[in-house]
């Protein structure tokens, strides 16, 4: 497999942090002093930041405004990017070893920006990648392809030479419908890692496996 451009997903794969977007409406929750009386965390996944907070209303009578609570969940998310969030194994050797061999590297995210470049920043990898996609900037999620096209677009790279990391089912089902070699890097938080395996083109057990075996892979074709 020959790569010359590569589109990173950040939480789960670059990032080490899916845990914040497993556990955020509890931990929100007790930061204002309540203690949640369910798994709130299954309950918001199909919720929008405003449902939640309407739901924090209604359920359990919390009396901020709902511009309040999206403000208090909103800080509490920077302060883990800004802070907290450290970086997968091998992301830091994979980027800056890619783009030594002239890979072109950018971001496809559905986290927002802001986030995004205050943790990259802040671990020291920024600047290895030359643009930042998010699916609120490019108004679609990754159910859908546009973003990892308006990413191709940018790199300026062939698709079949343009290497999709992600560590989501989902999105690695998109990628691969849309006609991208993919990579499934392995997190815990995605439970269908079966389904991963027999997707992917390459499946990592972590970041620092990929050059090695994009090169088997490589070796293989000739």
């Amino acid at each position: 497999m020959r790569i010359r451009g590569a589109i990173f997903d950040v939480d789960g794969t670059l990032l080490d942090s899916m845990f914040i977007w497993d556990t955020i409406g509890e931990s929100y929750l007790r930061s204002i002093g309540y203690e949640p009386k369910e798994n709130l965390n299954e309950a918001f996944k199909s919720m929008s930041l405003y449902q939640a907070a309407c739901y924090y209303q209604s359920h359990y009578d919390v009396t901020l405004t709902t511009g309040a609570i999206m403000d208090g969940v909103n800080a509490l998310l920077e302060r883990y990017y800004r802070y907290e969030v450290l970086l997968k194994p091998g992301a830091a050797e994979l980027a800056a070893g890619l783009q030594a061999e002239g890979v072109r590297l950018c971001i496809a995210t559905a986290t927002d920006r802001h986030l995004v470049e205050a943790a990259l920043s802040r671990l020291g990898i920024l600047p290895y990648f030359s643009s930042i996609f998010t699916c609120t900037e490019v108004g679609h999620g990754k159910d859908e392809p546009h973003i990892f096209e308006e990413a191709l677009r940018f790199l300026g790279t062939k698709k079949e030479e343009t290497l999709v990391l992600d560590d989501a089912f989902y999105a690695v089902q998109t990628a691969k419908k849309a006609g991208f070699p993919v990579a499934a890097v392995y997190d815990p938080y995605e439970k269908d890692q079966e389904g991963l395996r027999r997707l992917a083109d390459l499946y990592l057990e972590d970041l620092s496996q990929l050059r090695r075996k994009a090169a088997a892979e490589q070796e293989a074709e000739r």
